[in-house]
């Protein structure tokens, strides 16, 4: 069974699979429900304060309420994607947008840091599979120039709903309780899932001739499409980067709004609106360098991972810097915020590289290992490590150690350049046909 079979190979094109109108509706609805995909992880983040006075918790196991989500994700992720490249990605994104906001609502009801975290892990079980999912859906429905761009703008959802998380879980639980604030977060997730369920979807895109199909049993063809993945040597070292950046990333995400008010003495509420603008300069980070990736991909290729190499170099330097020599200069907070929109130089030009070298009927599976690498190796480790070297050396400390893995991103991204060429051309051409009926009068592929 080969993957890459000649047979799909057409002439290389590049438009939209259906209506302009219908695709930038798809893109509005994915934004919406990863906005509030965020709102409900980074909600508890402003509520670190409350619950450590509630039930006297460390450092460490605050961490964990945030790395447990991506932990499930990473786990359920592939499956997930594995069922929704092979039957409906638009019915899969309503099952766990559902989920994710009743389980995010369960949280207000939690008695102990047991039941809490057990409610936290379901809001890892609804998300599982959403962000690869609803990036391989976009980068089907539009031309492949569009990709990094669209993707910047995708995860820059990301970040504006942890900011809105932060924000909204201040000021909720100030006014009525750290419990409130999870009902409050909840509920519009409900229905944008029974919204999503307008988005247009794109044809189960077979993955071999039908003659290799008639030969092959289900459990071969999965294996057979995880293995041809995780065989790219592109696909490998962009996943790693990707993932040891994540962990300077989330650590930030986590960890900043305890930083203002043990360092700097500020009130709970003003800490969550200065680490807010930190994670707002991230979003926009991540659409500038997502925009200035295809740019740089439209001239040559690989340019565009020298970039993310370089930029996540100079990451580690800013907040180096910030957290030592610069820890009591009226400067600081420039430096952080600089170096928080430097920090997303990777998202959008990961999930770029992954569709373009990945084939169309698997993009959701690529991307599911992207995002297992990302969660597992990446979300989930910078809270609880950040914790732990804030419970043995301080917290400015744990800051000012956890971006050096940048360093060690960029080195991945360097050795992803050497393979991405000759894996992107395996996968040019191959068609596509959209679920809907107003597919537009040119063929579309890859």
């Amino acid at each position: 069974m080969n993957l890459y079979s000649p047979e799909h190979q057409a002439g290389e094109r590049d438009d939209y699979l259906v209506s302009r109108p219908r695709a930038w509706f798809a893109f509005a609805m994915t934004f919406a429900l990863m906005l509030f995909d965020y709102i409900d992880r980074q909600v508890i983040v402003s509520l670190f304060p409350h619950l450590k006075l509630a039930w006297s918790l460390s450092d460490k196991q605050l961490g964990a309420l945030v790395s447990i989500i991506s932990i499930v994700v990473a786990l359920g992720g592939l499956p997930v994607a594995l069922l929704a490249d092979r039957f409906s990605r638009v019915k899969s994104i309503f099952v766990m947008a559902s989920l994710w906001s009743l389980a995010s609502i369960s949280c207000m009801f939690a008695s102990s840091y047991g039941a809490m975290f057990a409610a936290r892990a379901m809001v890892g079980v609804g998300e599982t599979g959403y962000g690869s999912v609803g990036g391989a859906l976009l980068a089907t429905l539009f031309p492949r120039r569009l990709r990094a761009t669209l993707q910047g703008g995708l995860l820059a959802a990301a970040s504006l709903g942890s900011v809105l998380g932060v924000l909204v879980g201040a000021e909720v639980a100030k006014y009525w309780g750290w419990r409130a604030a999870f009902g409050v977060v909840g509920v519009p997730g409900l229905v944008l899932a029974v919204l999503y369920l307008l988005v247009s979807d794109y044809k189960t895109v077979a993955l071999t001739p039908r003659s290799e199909r008639a030969r092959s049993s289900p459990l071969a063809t999965v294996r057979q499409v995880v293995g041809t993945i995780l065989g790219s040597a592109t696909i490998w070292w962009t996943c790693l980067g990707a993932a040891f950046q994540l962990i300077v990333i989330s650590t930030i995400w986590s960890w900043l709004p305890s930083y203002f008010m043990r360092f700097h003495g500020i009130a709970p509420d003003r800490a969550a609106r200065e680490a807010a603008l930190v994670v707002l300069c991230g979003a926009i980070g991540g659409i500038v360098w997502g925009n200035l990736a295809d740019r740089l991909g439209a001239r040559g290729h690989t340019r565009k991972l020298v970039m993310v190499a370089s930029l996540a170099v100079v990451t580690f330097v800013v907040f180096l810097t910030a957290f030592t020599v610069a820890a009591s200069s009226p400067h600081q907070f420039l430096l952080i915020a600089f170096g928080g929109f430097l920090m997303t130089c990777t998202l959008a030009p990961s999930a770029g590289v992954i569709f373009d070298v990945v084939h169309p009927g698997a993009r959701a599976t690529g991307a599911s290992i992207l995002s297992l690498f990302q969660n597992l190796f990446g979300l989930a480790v910078g809270p609880v490590l950040g914790g732990w070297f804030s419970d043995m050396w301080g917290l400015q400390t744990a800051l000012a150690i956890m971006p050096a893995f940048g360093i060690v991103a960029a080195m991945c991204f360097l050795l992803a350049q050497r393979t991405y060429e000759s894996d992107v051309a395996r996968v040019l051409g191959v068609h596509v046909d959209a679920a809907a009926s107003d597919v537009p009068p040119t063929a579309v592929s890859a």
